[in-house]
């Protein structure tokens, strides 16, 4: 039973020796692995540092240009708003100098009428045959009845029945 008991203890002794040698193999190898790792964690520690930093530099770039992009927008803004303003006061310019035009043209007319209705029927007969068909129709539109009913007598009676269809209608 000695002998067995030795022989278990010294299998046991082999085995604890074989054991303690596998223990020291995965401890180095853990070693090895870990130093590894270390490195690598440094690797992603830098890469993550230089990420950061180009994060930064990307957001510093694209703030200045969104507030570049504000300042040139508010110009065309401004440039808009002076061509609306400049666009609207040519309109009314535009508006005014028709009105002026207008009332250039009736002050025209009523001259040219109150000089038609001083002269004798018989000239201003001739006058006007000679005029082109529109000029002739607008000064006799300015002119009271009587007097256009006196001047188409002593005009030829195919261009007067011409100027009254015009001025009839």
């Amino acid at each position: 039973m000695k002998i067995l008991l030795l022989i278990l203890t010294l299998s046991f002794s082999v085995f604890a020796l074989q054991t303690s040698d596998k223990l020291f193999e995965c401890t180095e190898i853990f070693k090895e692995r870990k130093s590894e790792l270390l490195v690598e964690l440094e690797r992603i520690d830098e890469q993550k540092q230089a990420l950061s930093a180009l994060k930064i530099a990307t957001e510093d770039l694209l703030d200045k240009k969104k507030k570049k992009l504000k300042e040139e927008e508010q110009i065309v803004d401004t440039k808009l708003q002076k061509l609306d303003q400049k666009e609207q006061s040519i309109k009314d310019l535009l508006a005014k100098n028709k009105k002026i035009l207008q009332e250039l043209k009736a002050v025209k007319m009523d001259k040219m009428a109150q000089t038609f209705a001083k002269m004798k029927p018989a000239s201003s007969a001739n006058i006007l045959a000679d005029m082109k068909m529109k000029d002739a129709v607008k000064i006799l539109q300015s002119l009271k009845p009587k007097v256009v009913g006196k001047i188409l007598t002593k005009m030829d009676p195919q261009k007067a029945s011409k100027m009254t269809e015009i001025l009839s209608r």
